[in-house]
């Protein structure tokens, strides 16, 4: 039985933390909710921060310290950090923390994008933040940047310099070819860990027909130095990681993704969501892999290596 890494992305800039009230903010309540995470079966926390005070995405080394040390000292999991952050924050607050923790992984967005979020503006009346609905209502006009230029720079600095694999965001097919030229050029490890992002409007929707034409072109360009993961945005997240799962891919939850645990439940933690796939993919007949596995897996540092 092949082994399945779950992946848990805890808090995030996609929702807005009015949207639930257990999308968790504070310092507390992420480490909270990623050791929660990690001990349902999380072997990789991808993890954001946020400002307490406002709730909004946070580019600060001071709020991620607030958390990183406190995960660490309580799992073994992998902490895989975003270069991503939020689609308003430059690339250089994108990769402040990044460039200070060390983590072991980050996530990498393999092509800028419309990143459309204003759809969320009908189903909430009210906010908990006066930057919420502008916030959305402005997402009609809002590119997430991600050139190849910034993509280089990232694979430098945090890749050869510092010593982190990727989890890379493909959210579209032209992001596996954006792949396959800087995998040409030399400037990627393998096995690749690529992360099918489904769901956001402006990439490719959740659909399983799409899932099979990503893993198709994958397997095309990379034959056996990839390994893929299936991340669905929204309702789909369930049934995508299913479907991923049953493909012999590796699957990320979180509340980052999706806020609900059933139609029309609110889920009520991120280790509710991980022990609801576990369930899932174990019933498929896959074993989950074990933080040092994935390690294993994915050729990580260790995480003796990292700088929290």
């Amino acid at each position: 039985m092949s082994k399945i890494i779950i992946s848990c992305a805890v808090t995030g800039s996609i929702h807005t933390p009015s949207m639930s009230p257990y999308l968790p903010v504070t310092a507390e309540a992420i480490a909270e909710q990623a050791i929660g995470a990690a001990n349902a079966g999380a072997a990789i926390l991808h993890l954001h921060a946020r400002n307490p005070e406002t709730g909004q995405p946070s580019a600060s080394v001071a709020h991620y310290m607030a958390f990183l040390p406190v995960i660490s000292a309580a799992t073994d999991a992998v902490v895989n950090l975003t270069t991503g952050g939020s689609a308003v924050m430059t690339l250089d607050e994108r990769l402040a923390a990044p460039l200070a923790t060390r983590p072991e992984m980050c996530s990498l967005n393999m092509g800028s994008m419309n990143f459309a979020l204003y759809p969320m503006l009908g189903k909430r009346t009210e906010w908990l933040h006066d930057w919420e609905e502008p916030f959305l209502r402005n997402s009609d006009d809002l590119v997430f940047k991600n050139t190849p230029r910034d993509i280089e720079g990232v694979l430098r600095l945090m890749g050869q310099e510092r010593g982190a694999r990727f989890e890379f965001e493909c959210y579209d097919l032209g992001h596996l070819y954006m792949l396959k030229h800087f995998a040409d050029r030399g400037l990627i490890k393998t096995p690749m860990f690529i992360q099918f992002v489904m769901g956001v409007l402006g990439g490719v929707a959740a659909e399983p027909e799409h899932l099979a034409h990503l893993k198709q072109t994958a397997d095309k360009l990379f034959g056996d130095d990839y390994k893929f993961s299936v991340l669905a945005a929204g309702r789909q997240q369930m049934a995508l990681a299913r479907l991923g799962a049953e493909m012999g891919g590796h699957v990320r939850v979180g509340l980052e993704d999706n806020l609900y645990i059933a139609r029309g439940q609110l889920a009520k933690s991120n280790a509710e969501q991980v022990a609801l796939v576990r369930e899932m993919v174990e019933d498929l007949g896959r074993v989950v892999a074990t933080p040092d596995e994935a390690r294993a897996m994915l050729g990580l540092k260790g995480k003796q290596e990292v700088g929290f």
